[in-house]
């Protein structure tokens, strides 16, 4: 009987022991479970891995955990802020010159011919162009003699293609030599006032040939635009006037570029700002119409409040475009950027600066240095000269790894996408480059 009670008494222990044992592990996945839970909730608070160059995406990281919703000095009634400029910085390539160059392709107008002459002619002074604009026998060419031919050939194609006055199809009078002279012409006039004015005469330009639309059919165009552009191949495209067409401005020829790429990383980094409470904001020196869905629409996944977005802005009569700047706002380029943020948004934030500016041109230069109390500025490498070179050299000389001081973020622009460098592969070539003549 005793060896029966010490045989049940070590069975009945071994089972408790067991038991206990099964206790403790049951307790141990648990807190496992937990831990990884918690470690999960952590990290979708950071930024994403992509082709983020380290150093930046760990400045960057900083930035949201020191100023986001995690930090002890937050204060959702005052909520800090960051803007972006969008072209070449929310995204590679420009939106701007896709809608234009869809609007060419497509005859995308809804002005009269001689309403189209006079928005041509807005604001541009009669000088002849730089002499890289020269024609294709080395003739100095102004906006006079360019206008009188883009006229000439647009009153055809007004009186023929069935959008407009005539009855024709657009396949039909895309084979014209007249359409040839309007489309080459038109895209030339873009790049050779850029190149030779400077960007308050260059930069609302290319905006006047919305006029005679409503802000809901610019908005559509630009969906239909960045639909074709964002798919279409990364290249370059050239058009050529007719040689024998008796014109003003001689034969031209213009080379542009083609495509857009959407940038994975920054619809990411705009997420996990918002979601840390920190306000994204959008200016950007294209037209505010163009700008809209790209940065709103859902589908295209960067999800911007619309009335965060700043950009060009043209005055309406009874909602219908004018071909004139509307002065209630700055134009946003340069200085312009800096005004904007100061009046527009700094305004809705207590007057305080953003932590966060990013921009990738001359153009950003003022609002990348204009903020004594900004935090971080982020630099997307176009290996560029001038205000913005000088920029790119500063940010490759910082090591500090806090989220503060300019960063320098590198790109594949044969590829359309970021890469995990400083240093950018430059359309057309195989290597990358870190800073001009370098």
């Amino acid at each position: 009987m005793k060896k029966t009670v010490v045989l049940w008494s070590a069975v009945c222990s071994l089972f408790l022991l067991s038991a206990c044992d099964t206790s403790q592990n049951e307790t141990s996945s648990q807190e496992s479970t937990e831990q990884t839970t918690v470690t999960s909730q952590e990290n979708k608070d950071i930024l994403a891995t992509g082709n983020w160059y380290k150093t930046n995406r760990e400045a960057l990281d900083q930035l949201i955990l020191a100023n986001g919703k995690k930090s002890s000095s937050y204060d959702a009634k005052n909520k800090p802020y960051a803007i972006f400029d969008w072209d070449n910085t929310s995204i590679i390539n420009d939106v701007g010159e896709a809608v234009l160059n869809y609007q060419i392709e497509n005859l995308r107008f809804k002005m009269a011919p001689a309403e189209f002459y006079n928005a041509l002619k807005t604001d541009i002074p009669d000088e002849d162009f730089s002499d890289d604009w020269k024609n294709q026998t080395g003739e100095t060419v102004n906006i006079e003699k360019v206008a009188t031919d883009i006229q000439n050939s647009y009153e055809f194609l007004y009186d023929h293609y069935k959008e407009f006055d005539g009855d024709q199809s657009l396949d039909t009078v895309k084979k014209t030599d007249e359409y040839k002279e309007f489309s080459t012409k038109l895209r030339y006039l873009y790049d050779a006032i850029g190149d030779t004015f400077s960007p308050d005469i260059s930069y609302p330009w290319v905006t006047y040939l919305f006029s005679g639309m409503t802000s809901e059919e610019v908005q559509k165009l630009s969906t239909e635009a960045i639909d074709k552009a964002s798919k279409q191949e990364l290249n370059d495209t050239t058009w050529t006037s007719p040689k024998d067409m008796d014109s003003e401005a001689g034969q031209i020829k213009i080379t542009f570029h083609n495509g857009i790429r959407l940038v994975p990383e920054m619809q990411d980094l705009y997420t996990k700002l918002q979601n840390n409470g920190i306000d994204v904001y959008v200016v950007s020196a294209s037209f505010i119409d163009v700008i809209i869905p790209f940065a709103t629409n859902d589908k295209y996944k960067y999800k911007i409040p619309e009335e965060n977005v700043y950009a060009m802005e043209l005055e309406k009569k009874d909602n219908i475009i004018q071909a004139k700047y509307n002065d209630d706002y700055f134009q946003t380029q340069g200085t312009g950027k800096t005004k904007t943020i100061k009046k527009f948004i700094a305004s809705e934030h207590n007057d305080q600066d953003p932590i966060l500016v990013a921009g990738d041109s001359s153009g950003d230069v003022a609002m990348l240095s204009d903020f004594d109390n900004l935090q971080l500025g982020l630099i997307f490498n176009r290996v560029k000269d001038g205000e913005i070179g000088e920029l790119s050299k500063k940010a490759t000389e910082n090591t500090d790894k806090s989220g503060k001081g300019y960063y320098l973020q590198g790109r594949d622009e044969n590829k359309g996408q970021l890469i995990n460098k400083q240093e950018t592969i430059l359309f057309g070539e195989k290597e990358a480059a870190l800073l001009i003549g370098q």
